[in-house]
């Protein structure tokens, strides 16, 4: 879908009250003049969606505009990210930036729209592990048992992820690639779908964003054998990393952030970073993303614009290995 799925008015125009503190916003220097778009480069109803709406309904009660929800979905993220990337760069539009459209993307379609240097970094929301599972009839408790049964079963297991190119898919190409087995991928629309084909036994190993995973494994729907973090997750304190499990390689982290179009001026910039930022440190607002298991983060667009670059390269070499490419 290439036009406006939804429009929705958020974060009208509150002033001061109850927001960033008038200090912090005369240091940024900047203030919108108009309702603000922020556009999300997927479709309503998912977790992109929904934490794009938390990040504008903090950014319009912070800076004292209403900030206007776009649904533009489509080509793995790249329609909205193109259609932010050429909005008038004056401040007044913004959207999310994810693993896929910021970094996997890059590397993995033959031909992209728009580059790194026509998004201007503005704050990370939040960070989220990727959670490596099994069906319940997979007699594997840990994640080498895992391992050594794909050997003993070459070229008989599937995994699962929801599509082709993101960073669920390239997680399990790092199991694959990295211990060297033969596995076969099965993308699915989303991750309820995979759910039903691994109770009908059609899929042995699911990998999943922990958010959406969660229900389905608090359920014992499914079990999971590590998180692809370099730490354990609060909402999963028993699973292991999988660095502690005995794969390092496996390292695998979606991010959620904000961006805007690469020629939007600094103040503006710095101004929409420091509203974002204000609203991640509030306690409510880190509930609400813990609740879901991710780790908020709130940075600065330098710092952001550094982890973009890093993950850029990161994620260049793992589809390299993997070799798959998308037109």
């Amino acid at each position: 879908m290439t036009g406006f799925s939804r429009r929705v008015v958020l974060g009208g125009a509150v002033g001061l009250a109850g927001g960033l503190a008038a200090p912090a916003l005369a240091q940024a220097g900047w203030r919108p003049s108009r309702p603000m778009r922020f556009i999300v480069p997927f479709a309503p109803g998912g977790s992109a969606d929904m934490l794009s709406r938390m990040a504008a309904e903090a950014i319009g009660s912070r800076l004292g505009q209403p900030v206007v929800v776009e649904n533009r979905a489509g080509a793995g993220g790249n329609i909205g990210t193109d259609a932010l990337a050429k909005a008038d760069p004056d401040g007044h539009a913004v959207g999310l930036v994810t693993v896929g459209t910021g970094a996997i993307n890059y590397a993995i379609y033959r031909s992209m729209p728009y580059g790194p240097k026509d998004l201007a970094a503005i704050s990370n929301i939040c960070n989220v592990p990727n959670v490596i599972m099994v069906a319940n009839r997979v007699p594997a408790k840990t994640l080498g048992e895992l391992v050594e049964l794909a050997r003993q079963e070459e070229g008989k297991l599937n995994f699962g992820s929801a599509g082709i190119g993101t960073s669920l898919h390239l997680t399990g190409e790092m199991l694959k690639g990295g211990s060297g087995l033969d596995m076969t991928h099965i993308p699915f629309r989303g991750a309820a779908q995979m759910l039903l084909e691994a109770a009908a036994g059609r899929v042995e190993i699911l990998v999943d964003n922990l958010p959406s995973a969660l229900p389905q494994i608090k359920d014992g729907r499914v079990r999971a054998l590590a998180v692809t973090d370099t730490r354990r997750s609060p909402s999963l304190p028993e699973v292991p990393t999988t660095v502690e499990a005995g794969f390092p390689h496996i390292e695998a982290v979606a991010w959620f952030g904000v961006v805007a179009p690469g020629q939007t001026p600094r103040p503006a910039v710095e101004a929409i970073s420091a509203a974002l930022q204000d609203a991640i440190r509030e306690p409510g607002f880190r509930a609400k993303l813990a609740e879901q298991g991710s780790e908020p983060v709130g940075n600065t667009p330098a710092e952001f614009e550094a982890f973009i670059a890093a993950e850029i390269a990161k994620w260049g070499e793992v589809v390299r290995k993997a070799g798959v490419v998308l037109d």
